[in-house]
C-alpha cells in the first residue's frame, strides 16, 4: 500500500476514525466516573551490587559485572510468594490489634474489609496476651496451617489489600538502568496501607536476600571445610609413610646419601687397588729379605713367639685402620695407635732376641737386614689389615647399594603422593579461604541501603484521563483495523495500479471525475490530456490496420457492468474527432423510445435496440430498423457502444470487425471472477488491440498538466470561440446524458 493509498483510504474512513474512537473514549469516561482514588508510596534502596565495594574487590584481577543476573535474583526473591505471603502477615500483625480506625495505620474501608473477614472472636484469641512478635508467630502459624481457617484465606485466596494476589500486582520494582538503585513503588486505596506494604517489603527482601545469599556460602564453606579436613588426612598419612620409610631404612636424605655412597664406593674401589699394589710390593720386598737372611730367615719365620707377635701386631693394625675408617673417635684411635706401636716394638725386640748372626752372606750386616725386615713385616701387616678393611667396607658398599636400588623407586612414589596431598590440601584451604571471605563479605555487605524510605502519599492519583487517552488509543486502532480489513477484503478497484493487478491488462488511460470542462479546473485538463493520449493509441491501431480492417475503423467501447461511463467517454471521443474534421458515427444503445437519431456538431447518434440476438449480427447497419438510414460510407470514424457483458450477449461479428476496442471501468467497481472470466472471452474474440480506460479516478492518483501546456494546444483560430461553445455545449449534454445513458 502506497502512501496515496492510504491517505486516500483515511480520507474515504474519515468518520469511522472520528465516531469509533469518540465512542470508546465516552464509554471509557462513562463506566470509570466512580473510580476509586489510588495512592502510590515511592522508595529507592542501594543495591551495590554493580559498582559496590566490598572484601572481595582488591582480589578480583578485573571488573566482572554480574549485576544483570543479581538484580534478577533480587527482584525474583521481592515476588517471590514466600515474601509476598511474609508481608502479608507483617500488616495483619500491625493491624489486627487495632480497636478503631487510624488515617495514620488503617483507613476505615480496610479496616472494615479486615473485621469482615477476621471473625472478632478469632482476633481476640489472637491479639490476648500477645506482644508483636507473639502475634506474629500465631498468624504465621495459621497461614502456614494444613486447614482452613479465616486468616489463611485471606492471605491467599482473597483479593484483600493484604493478599499475596493483591501485593504481588501492585507492587513494583525497576532497576534506575545503569546505577545501582532499585526504585519501589507500591498502590493502594489506603495510603497507611500503601507506605506499610513498601516498607514491610523492603526489610523481608533483605532479611531474604541475605539468608539465602549466607545460606549459600554456607554450603560452601562446609563443603570446602570437609574438603580440607580430608586433604589434611591425606597430607598426614603420606607424611607418615614417609617417615616410617625413612625410620626403617636409616635414611636422612635419600639423594644425597645415594650420591655419597656412590662417591665413597669409587674412592674405596681406588683406594683398594692402590693399597693392594703396595702389599704385593711389600710381600715381594719381605720375600727378597728373607732369602738373603737365609737359614735364619727361616727360623725367623718358623718360630712361634715372633709369630703370636706379629698376629698381635695385626690385630691391633686391623683394629687401628677399622677406627679410622669409621671415624671413631680420637680417643680410640691414639690408643689404638699405641698399641700398635707397642706391638711393632715387641715384634722388633723378639725378632732380634732370634738374631745371632752379625752380618749376612753378602757381608751386609745382619741387624741391618734384620731392621729392614721387621720394617717390611710391619708395612705388610698394615697393608694387609687396610685390605681387609677395604675389602669389609667394600662389602658394605655394595650392600647398600643394592639396598638403596628398590628404595629409589619406592621413595619416588612416597614423595609424589606427599606432594599431591599437599597441594590437595593448600587448594582447599585457599577455597575454604575464600568461602569464608565471601560468607563474611555478604555479613559484612548484605544488607540493602534504604536511599529514600517510603513515603507517606497524602495526593490520590487518578488513571482515569489516562484510561480515557487509552480508550481513544483503541477507538483509532479499531478504526484502522477495520479500514484495513474493509482493503483487504474489497474486491474492488480503487486506483490505477490495482486495476491493472486486477484487470492484468495495462491502463492507457485515467479520467477524473469531471465538473466543468475548463482549463482552470485541474479535472477538465487532466480528462482533456487523457483523452488526447487515447486518441493517438486508437490513431497507432488504425494505421496498424488499414490493410486488414475494411474502411471507416470501428472503435468499440464495451464495459463488464452497466454505468462504467461509456457514455461520457465515447461523447468526449466523438467531440475529439469532430473537432479534428472529421464525421463520427456514434452507436449506442437506446434506452427510451424517445431517443432517435440525431446529428450535432458533426457527431451522428444512432440509438438501437437492444435484442436478444445480439450476438448474431453480423454488420453494424443490421443493428438499426427500416426507418434509421445507417450509411457507413459517409463517416470517417464509427463508435459503438455495447451493453455491459455481464447482463448481455457479445456480439460476436462485430467484435471481429471492430479495429480497436476500449474497455471502460469505473473506480470502486467489483472485480471478481466474472469480470475475468467475460473479460477472457472478449479478448479470445478479439483479433484487435484492447486499450482499457479508467474513470472517476481520484485527482490525487493524476498528474494534471499546467494551464500553459493545455493552452499550447493546438486548434483552428477563426473557430476557438465555437470550439469554446462547443466545449460548453457538450459538458452540460454529456453531464445531462451521464446519469441517463452510463
Amino acid at each position: 500500500m502506497t502512501p496515496r493509498v492510504f491517505l486516500r483510504l483515511l480520507k474515504q474512513h474519515a468518520l469511522w476514525f472520528i465516531l469509533i474512537p469518540v465512542l470508546t473514549a465516552g464509554s471509557v469516561y462513562y463506566f470509570t466516573k466512580n473510580e476509586p482514588r489510588v495512592y502510590k508510596s515511592q522508595a529507592t534502596i542501594y543495591t551495590g551490587l554493580a559498582s559496590g565495594y566490598s572484601l572481595l574487590s582488591d582480589q578480583q584481577a578485573g571488573f566482572i559485572d554480574h549485576s544483570a543476573a543479581a538484580f534478577e535474583n533480587l527482584l525474583t526473591t521481592l515476588n517471590s510468594k514466600e515474601t509476598l505471603r511474609q508481608i502479608g502477615v507483617d500488616l495483619l500483625t500491625r493491624h489486627l490489634p487495632l480497636e478503631k480506625p487510624d488515617g495514620k495505620i488503617l483507613s476505615l474501608p480496610a479496616f472494615q474489609e479486615l473485621h469482615q473477614a477476621i471473625p472478632e472472636s478469632l482476633r481476640l484469641s489472637l491479639v490476648k496476651n500477645a506482644d508483636e512478635a507473639t502475634l506474629h508467630a500465631r498468624i504465621d502459624s495459621l497461614s502456614r496451617s494444613s486447614s482452613d481457617n479465616p486468616v489463611q484465606y485471606l492471605l491467599l485466596k482473597s483479593s484483600a489489600y493484604c493478599s499475596i494476589a493483591t501485593i504481588g500486582k501492585k507492587l513494583k520494582a525497576t532497576r534506575r538502568s545503569p546505577s545501582d538503585m532499585l526504585d519501589l513503588e507500591y498502590e493502594s486505596n489506603d495510603p497507611a496501607v500503601a507506605q506499610q506494604t513498601l516498607s514491610n517489603a523492603i526489610a523481608i527482601l533483605n532479611k531474604r536476600y541475605t539468608t539465602l545469599k549466607t545460606a549459600e556460602t554456607n554450603s560452601v564453606v562446609n563443603y570446602y571445610e570437609d574438603k580440607a579436613k580430608e586433604s589434611k588426612k591425606k597430607l598426614d598419612e603420606a607424611e607418615n609413610k614417609l617417615r616410617s620409610f625413612s625410620v626403617e631404612h636409616k635414611l636422612l636424605n635419600f639423594e644425597e646419601e645415594s650420591k655419597n655412597v656412590a662417591a665413597s664406593r669409587e674412592l674405596f674401589s681406588g683406594d683398594y687397588n692402590k693399597e693392594l699394589m703396595t702389599n704385593k710390593a711389600v710381600k715381594a720386598s719381605m720375600d727378597a729379605l728373607n732369602k738373603r737372611m737365609g737359614q735364619q730367615g727361616a727360623l725367623l719365620l718358623a718360630n712361634g713367639d715372633l709369630k703370636a707377635k706379629q698376629n698381635d701386631l695385626s690385630d691391633a693394625q686391623s683394629q687401628l685402620v677399622n677406627a679410622q675408617a669409621y671415624g671413631q673417635p680420637q680417643n680410640v684411635i691414639t690408643r689404638l695407635q699405641t698399641r700398635v706401636d707397642q706391638a711393632s716394638e715387641a715384634l722388633k725386640t723378639t725378632a732380634r732376641t732370634y738374631t745371632a748372626a752379625e752380618s749376612s752372606p753378602e757381608a751386609i750386616p745382619q741387624r741391618t737386614l734384620l731392621n729392614e725386615w721387621l720394617e717390611k713385616v710391619i708395612d705388610f701387616e698394615e697393608s694387609s689389615a687396610r685390605l681387609e678393611v677395604y675389602k669389609s667396607r667394600m662389602g658394605e658398599y655394595q650392600t647398600k647399594t643394592e639396598e638403596y636400588s628398590p628404595l629409589e623407586s619406592e621413595l619416588r612414589q612416597l614423595n609424589r603422593d606427599l606432594t599431591l596431598a599437599e597441594k590437595d590440601y593448600l587448594a582447599s584451604v585457599q577455597y575454604l579461604n575464600q568461602a569464608v571471605t565471601h560468607r563474611q563479605d555478604i555479613s559484612v555487605d548484605g544488607a540493602l541501603t534504604i536511599l529514600d524510605p517510603p513515603n507517606f502519599p497524602y495526593d490520590a492519583q487518578s488513571k482515569r484521563w489516562l484510561f480515557i487517552a487509552l480508550g481513544f488509543g483503541i477507538g483509532l486502532f479499531i478504526a484502522m483495523l477495520l479500514t484495513a480489513i474493509r482493503f483487504w477484503i474489497d474486491r474492488r478497484i480503487s486506483s490505477p495500479e490495482q486495476a491493472e493487478t486486477l484487470i492484468g491488462r495495462p491502463v492507457a488511460a485515467v479520467f477524473p471525475t469531471v465538473r466543468k470542462f475548463s482549463i482552470d479546473s485541474k479535472a477538465g485538463r487532466t480528462a482533456l490530456s487523457m483523452f488526447e493520449q487515447l486518441c493517438n493509441a486508437i490513431n497507432f491501431e488504425i494505421v496498424k490496420t488499414t490493410a486488414t480492417k475494411p474502411y471507416p475503423p470501428v472503435i468499440t467501447l464495451f464495459s463488464v457492468r452497466s454505468k462504467q461511463g461509456k457514455t461520457w467517454v465515447a461523447n468526449s471521443l466523438g467531440r475529439m474527432y469532430a473537432e479534428a474534421g472529421q464525421q463520427v458515427a456514434y452507436c449506442y444503445p437506446r434506452l427510451t423510445d424517445e431517443q432517435q437519431k440525431v446529428e450535432q456538431e458533426g457527431i451522428t447518434f444512432f440509438p438501437y435496440t437492444r435484442r436478444s440476438d445480439l450476438m448474431n449480427v453480423t454488420e453494424i447497419d443490421y443493428l438499426f430498423d427500416e426507418q434509421t438510414k445507417f450509411d457507413a460510407s459517409q463517416f470517417d470514424r464509427i463508435i459503438l457502444e455495447i451493453p455491459g457483458l455481464i447482463s448481455n450477449p457479445i456480439p460476436v461479428y462485430l467484435i471481429n470487425q471492430s479495429t480497436v476496442s476500449i474497455l471502460v471501468t469505473d473506480v470502486n467497481s467489483i472485480w471478481a471472477r466474472t469480470e475475468r472470466k467475460l473479460l477472457e472471452m472478449y479478448l479470445k474474440i478479439a483479433t484487435h488491440t484492447v486499450v482499457t480506460v479508467l474513470n472517476r479516478v481520484d485527482t490525487s492518483y493524476l498528474d494534471a498538466p499546467s494551464k500553459a501546456d493545455v493552452q499550447q494546444r493546438p486548434i483552428q483560430p477563426e473557430h476557438s470561440i465555437e470550439v469554446q461553445r462547443t466545449l460548453r455545449s457538450l459538458e452540460n449534454q454529456r453531464t445531462l446524458q451521464y446519469g441517463k445513458l452510463a
